[in-house]
């Protein structure tokens, strides 16, 4: 297999919306994408061959709370490891933003399915006795 790099925080607006349509997520406006983009804390890509094949994103204030908004792995490279890598180094880039004596958030939405994977790398499923559920609105305009 080629080599695998990593390439943190060079992620296009043209590879974002690939890999986002290789999994079948709802569609951007270009606009969108970009506004994403830049309004990232961080990103990563994982490239084999110098082509695509996953990128994660992060979202937060980098202080208290970070949130996993992407982890995305293209179909042809899954069970490869890569969804692993992206996760080690998402939580590994979170771990350098903490500040010592203190404790930060790090937050996902999981697909349905998933669970066991982000469980594998410490995350706990809500609602637990102490946590209520996590909850999501969409505000729609779309015509």
């Amino acid at each position: 297999m080629a080599e695998l790099e990593l390439r943190e925080n060079v992620i296009d607006v043209d590879t974002y919306l690939k890999l986002r349509a290789s999994v079948g997520w709802k569609k951007l406006t270009r606009a969108q994408a970009m506004a994403a983009l830049e309004n990232s804390l961080y990103t990563v890509g994982l490239y084999i061959a110098d082509q695509p094949v996953g990128m994660g994103r992060l979202v937060g204030d980098g202080a208290v709370i970070c949130y996993i908004q992407d982890l995305i792995v293209h179909p042809n490279a899954q069970g490869m490891g890569v969804g692993h890598m992206l996760m080690e180094r998402l939580i590994a880039y979170v771990d350098s933003l903490t500040e010592e004596g203190t404790e930060m958030m790090l937050d996902l939405m999981c697909a349905k399915g998933r669970e066991e994977f982000y469980s594998h790398h410490g995350f706990l499923a809500r609602p637990t006795a102490n946590l209520g559920p996590g909850m999501i609105r969409y505000l729609d305009k779309r015509k």
